[in-house]
């Protein structure tokens, strides 16, 4: 009873800053989508928020990472001002057409939230590693309208290899009022049909699995090169502030060499694209180039719905090289590539029921699982720990984090 309520007030408080955000990511994308001048103030609208982060965030700077970190260690305190930092940032990052997504800001609404109610609660050390994996699964599940995904992925982000079910209850309840929540604000998710799906056969199963390594890897493309930016600016430009303007700049420049705007914001009219087969054999590079850039530059947003435009338009493209159905192909690459860079294979694969439905599980377990290892350790989020090793190859020790394997190399 303790965690149907506390749970379910996270949920609300989850559920209700998702709603919020995804109405101002409407409105900011239209806007973006009406004055194509906004383009401009890109490098000016970074500095400021990353000037804001620099003067008042303290540790809000870490994103999803600080989360991750107080629920391993209980040692860092997530501030209540991450919520509207976050909120205000990605928001100025999409109406001024910095390429990145919305699930790190979910996530860090929901842990933020979570972490004010879990003090006013006075909850002890345990009950606060719950209730922040709680922020988690009720950001997850209500921004993207996938409850039980969010609770997976609240369960299996926290270590590479394993799954902690002490907060199963719970997480599930904050994902399911998290979701519901947000859809009784009048807000709608996006959906996408997969079309036809190819028959059970080991020819398809051939190239599914070619496929997914071409998924994993591509998700380890994505993570390397999204970190090696990040620590290049670093060295480059102190300042933070200065680093986002440059960054804005950079970007700018690539609208002009692409020739293209299709690369900015969300891109959800690109995986529209991939699922009827219309997109171009390269565009998933373009979106991991320019995503690689915004995030790598420091401004605010998640990765996950790139990475879901990444991997739908390669799997588009990937369908017409098989002759196999462009829609089917594009939603294992949707899936996969999360998968291989968030090391979350179950999650993604739930992910991919409640979004596509239970017809193509078996290519979707597959796909995941293939991506999962083929992205080595690697990832998006730094300070996930390998808590088991995908290959006897390399020798871990326990509680390593993927910050401290990139230390070591």
């Amino acid at each position: 009873m303790k965690w149907i309520l506390i749970a379910g007030m996270v949920g609300i408080l989850a559920g209700s800053a998702s709603a919020l955000f995804l109405a101002g990511l409407e409105l900011a994308t239209d806007s973006r989508m009406s004055h194509p001048w906004l383009l401009y103030l890109l490098p000016v609208g970074g500095a400021f928020m990353s000037y804001l982060y620099y003067k008042y965030g303290k540790n809000a700077g870490k994103g999803n990472n600080l989360i991750l970190e107080a629920i391993h260690h209980g040692k860092e305190t997530i501030p209540l001002r991450m919520a509207p930092l976050v909120l205000g940032g990605t928001i100025l990052t999409h109406l001024f057409g910095g390429s990145a997504g919305r699930e790190g800001t979910a996530i860090q609404m929901g842990g933020s939230l979570a972490a004010r109610l879990g003090r006013l609660l006075r909850l002890d050390a345990a009950d606060t590693r719950i209730i922040l994996m709680c922020g988690i699964s009720g950001g997850f599940g209500s921004v993207f309208g996938t409850p039980l995904a969010g609770t997976v992925f609240a369960l299996e982000v926290l270590a590479i290899g394993m799954m902690r079910y002490e907060a199963l209850l719970p997480c599930f309840i904050a994902g399911f009022v998290g979701s519901v929540v947000t859809d009784a604000w009048g807000i709608h998710h996006v959906h996408f049909n997969i079309g036809s799906v190819p028959a059970l056969s080991w020819l398809v199963l051939l190239k599914v699995l070619i496929a997914s390594i071409a998924f994993g890897l591509t998700a380890l493309l994505f993570s390397t090169l999204t970190h090696w930016v990040k620590k290049v600016y670093v060295q480059w430009i102190k300042h933070p502030a200065m680093r986002s303007f440059v960054g804005g700049l950079v970007i700018i420049l690539l609208v002009f060499i692409f020739g293209s705007r299709d690369y900015l914001g969300l891109g959800i009219p690109l995986i529209e694209q991939a699922f009827g087969g219309q997109v171009p054999d390269f565009a998933f590079l373009a979106k991991l180039l320019f995503t690689a850039l915004t995030l790598g530059a420091g401004f605010l947003g998640g990765e996950v719905t790139p990475l879901f435009v990444i991997g739908a338009t390669l799997g588009s493209t990937l369908g017409a090289v098989f002759h196999e159905p462009f829609g089917f192909f594009a939603a294992l690459g949707f899936i996969a590539v999360f998968s291989g860079a968030a090391n979350t294979p179950l999650a993604c694969f739930v992910m991919g029921i409640e979004l596509f439905g239970s017809g193509a599980s078996v290519y979707m377990l597959l796909a995941c699982i293939v991506a999962y290892l083929f992205s080595g350790h690697t990832g998006i989020y730094t300070s996930q720990q390998v808590g088991a090793s995908k290959s006897k190859l390399f020798i871990l020790k326990g509680g390593e984090t993927l910050s401290d394997l990139n230390r070591k190399e």
